[in-house]
């Protein structure tokens, strides 16, 4: 399927198939720069190693599986996101061409690539006169509130942003005297933050294909988000149950199901379109594996792009398989907040993907987890693991109460 998609688009990308190739692109890493809104370029790295590459961001490696090529061109397909990286082999040294999302009519963002290059702004980076580490109270637009968390080494910078709904993921870039600049590209939508420092203020914009955005910043080593188990509530006297579609088979699946009675039930909302949800489901599914005989069971309500059973189950069939997930995924309709608030309505709103609910043995809600800080993060994310490990003992470790139990088969 996926071929039959990249021939399609590559019609839409203008870039043409012409003859057959006469020449292969370079095997090793390439420097690829992004033509973003109001001017502003994204460099971004990545791996060629034959019919798979990688795409680079600091400590993560993202693998991208299937590359091909026909005639003149290449294409990087990035499947858990349905998009690819089309280019034209100018050269065995050089790439043109755009990244384009699959199921959308808008029009690629333009890349350029050379091979060789390992850097990511600069080759030679200025020294810092400046530092960046640490954490920052961050807001763009003067209404969007995020957390910086930063780490710098001498003139190179990586890091990542935080909000109640989870992290952008991987940041990389440097410091040059002042100013500083990181850019991120995992497959879904190129980033860019530059800007400038001044004591224990920062000034920038925040930028990608549709608009730059301005961004202010504050030094702050207490900044902290609200806690993740407090944004989310269950409502009084409404339980949590659901009827829902499995992705895959079309079986109507619900949690009071003879197969999660008398078992913890971690219960999360997700999507393909997510990236926050891929890293928890990256998680989830070797500890599933891991730990089901002890009694737990997973359910992935799935809300996609498309209120269609077709599409999500092409789309979940990726995500399966590349997380190789073994927990049960149904499909919950369109991510939209009322539909989903509709779909769950024991819980107090449903705008936050993941959004995660640990279900007791006897059917309770024993906490609901608001959002997801993936690796990333730091040492946000192996908090987070340690607290969900200790958590999870502590539920399992809970003996059911038959007569007290809020699930039945009714």
């Amino acid at each position: 399927m996926i071929y039959k998609k990249l021939l399609t688009v590559s019609s839409l990308l203008l870039i043409g198939l012409v003859g057959q190739a006469q020449t292969k692109p370079q095997i090793g890493v390439w420097r690829g720069v992004f033509t973003l809104a109001a001017g502003h370029t994204a460099p971004f790295n990545f791996e060629l190693t034959g019919k798979t590459a990688y795409l680079i961001n600091g400590a993560e490696r993202f693998e991208l599986k299937n590359v091909t090529q026909r005639g003149d061109s290449i294409f990087l397909p990035v499947d858990v996101y349905n998009t690819v990286l089309a280019a034209k082999i100018e050269d065995a040294n050089t790439l043109s061409g755009v990244f384009k999302h699959l199921d959308s009519p808008v029009a690629g963002i333009p890349f350029r690539a050379e091979y060789g290059k390992r850097y990511r702004f600069v080759e030679q980076p200025a020294t810092a006169s400046v530092s960046m580490h640490g954490n920052w109270d961050i807001v763009i637009d003067e209404k969007i509130k995020l957390i910086g968390v930063f780490d710098q080494r001498g003139s190179k910078l990586t890091g990542t942003f935080l909000s109640t709904g989870g992290d952008l993921r991987f940041y990389e870039g440097s410091v040059q005297g002042d100013e500083f600049s990181l850019s991120a590209f995992d497959g879904s939508n190129p980033q860019l933050f530059t800007g400038k420092i001044s004591g224990n203020e920062l000034t920038g914009d925040f930028v990608n294909s549709q608009r730059a955005r301005s961004v202010k910043g504050t030094r702050n080593a207490q900044a902290a988000l609200p806690d993740a188990y407090s944004l989310t509530k269950m409502r009084d006297g409404i339980p949590l149950a659901f009827t829902l579609p499995d992705a895959f088979t079309g079986k109507q699946i619900s949690l009071n199901d003879p197969k999660y009675k008398g078992k913890v039930v971690i219960v999360t909302t997700m999507g393909s379109w997510c990236h926050n949800c891929m890293d928890e489901a990256a998680f989830l599914s070797p500890w599933y594996k891991a730990n089901k005989k002890r009694g737990v069971e997973i359910i992935g309500l799935a809300f996609e792009a498309k209120n269609d059973p077709v599409f999500a189950k092409a789309r979940l069939e990726t995500v399966k398989n590349r997380y190789q997930i073994d927990y049960d995924m149904l499909f919950a309709g369109i991510a939209d907040t009322k539909h989903a608030s509709e779909v769950l309505p024991a819980l107090s709103e449903m705008s936050v993907y993941p959004t995660t609910i640990y279900v007791k043995r006897n059917g309770d809600v024993a906490k609901v987890h608001t959002g997801y800080s993936g690796p990333a993060t730091g040492k946000y994310y192996e908090e987070f693991v340690k607290e969900f490990n200790a958590t999870m003992d502590q539920l399992l470790n809970e003996r059911v109460n038959e007569e007290t139990s809020q699930r039945s088969n009714k």
